[in-house]
């Protein structure tokens, strides 16, 4: 199958690269007899497959001269071959130990290397985005989508007012939308960095990659333990050009929240009454956090918003997909995960740290008041075209 996709390999090994029986993708490491070693995957559903074409257009668009502004590697595509319906694309394997939240709370340095290296992607010039043809959110697309987001939420009945009113305050506060778009991923959670030692050494999973919100990549930075967080944050804000604007971590908060309405908007599409009830029940236990008061500000003039430890205690209890968090190794390592939007937040979102604990913490970070961060997917129905092999 590979050496269909790529004419003349001279494959000396294999090795399968699925964490889990129900991924969705195969997935196999090939070893070549001049060293290089290269990855081979063949989605196993429709989703996963628009997500690989998403992926490879974005591959296309991060040319060299691009690729050349940040302080890690991206995987190359290498060739393809049809395979029944569908195709198996072969990439440029990327060796790593794929990050989670915890490595960062004694690990300062690796905190301050992801920092940067998010920085580095917010901070890229726009322009290839709308040559590749890739998505380009306005701060009012954004606006637009959140606000979409929570109509269809509301739309399913089981939405509860309060929650309702206080994200309809968010949409309704203007201040709260003026920022000026960058450059995004658009799905980063922990186990997109992989690591070498105490730095990043690639960034995976491209899929979403657009012009938009900032703010949706930095969700998973408050799962980060300790100050592991805010030492990310405050590396990120160092490095990023240009700066950042003063509500970015409310605003990224505010998606926080909203992954409760995507979990529950997933059990209605699904028809999982399952997902529905823990849904349900994570919206109701929102709302009495909501009353108790326990809470940062969210807008400017109205409304508060959860605090981060409370978000972290209910997106603690929303299910993960069955994945193994590591394998030891990482390459494209969204093989063994679901690709629905909220799924593949869940995954890395699922729990917020304490970095945070107030918005006086944020502040300190960010040299801004009132902050938090949170995540919101994008869709990914894109296709592309072969790049070249590099010589790693």
């Amino acid at each position: 199958m590979a050496t269909s996709a790529v004419p003349e390999l001279d494959v000396v090994a294999t090795r399968t690269h699925s964490r889990q029986m129900a991924g969705d993708f195969d997935a196999a490491v090939l070893s070549l007899r001049d060293g290089i070693e290269l990855i081979v995957r063949v989605p196993r559903n429709q989703a996963a497959e628009t997500e690989q074409s998403a992926d490879l257009l974005a591959l296309r668009a991060l040319s060299t001269g691009v690729r050349s502004r940040l302080p890690f590697h991206i995987a190359d595509f290498v060739g393809q071959a049809p395979v029944g319906p569908t195709r198996a694309i072969v990439y440029g394997y990327l060796d790593g130990m794929p990050a989670d939240t915890s490595m960062l709370e004694y690990n300062p340095d690796l905190a301050h290397s992801i920092g940067r290296s998010i920085a580095a992607v917010h901070s890229l010039p726009t322009a290839f985005i709308g040559d590749a043809g890739l998505p380009q959110q306005t701060a009012e697309d954004s606006r637009a989508a959140t606000a979409a987001l929570i109509a269809r939420a509301a739309e399913t009945g089981k939405l509860p007012a309060a929650l309702l009113q206080r994200w309809e305050q968010a949409t309704d506060d203007a201040a709260l939308w003026q920022f000026a778009p960058s450059v995004i991923n658009g799905k980063l959670a922990a186990d997109s960095f992989l690591v070498d030692g105490y730095a990043v050494s690639a960034v995976l999973g491209w899929s979403e990659l657009c012009v938009g919100d900032a703010a949706r990549d930095l969700h998973w930075v408050l799962a980060a333990p300790g100050d592991a967080g805010e030492t990310t944050l405050a590396a990120y804000t160092a490095a990023r050009s240009g700066g950042i604007d003063r509500l970015l971590t409310q605003r990224a908060l505010l998606y926080a929240e909203l992954e409760l309405a995507r979990w529950l908007l997933h059990g209605v599409a699904t028809r999982s009454e399952a997902i529905i009830e823990d849904a349900v029940q994570m919206l109701d236990a929102l709302v009495e956090s909501v009353h108790s008061q326990r809470m940062n500000p969210l807008t400017q003039a109205v409304g508060p918003v959860l605090a981060v430890d409370d978000v972290e205690e209910l997106l603690a209890q929303t299910p993960r997909s069955s994945a193994t968090p590591q394998e030891g190794h990482g390459a494209l390592h969204t093989d063994s995960y679901d690709v629905s939007a909220f799924e593949s937040e869940s995954e890395h979102g699922a729990a917020f740290g304490t970095a945070f604990d107030s918005a006086d913490e944020a502040e300190s970070a960010t040299g801004e008041p009132g902050t938090g961060t949170g995540s919101v997917p994008v869709s990914d129905d894109l296709d592309t075209g072969p790049i070249e092999l590099p010589g790693r």
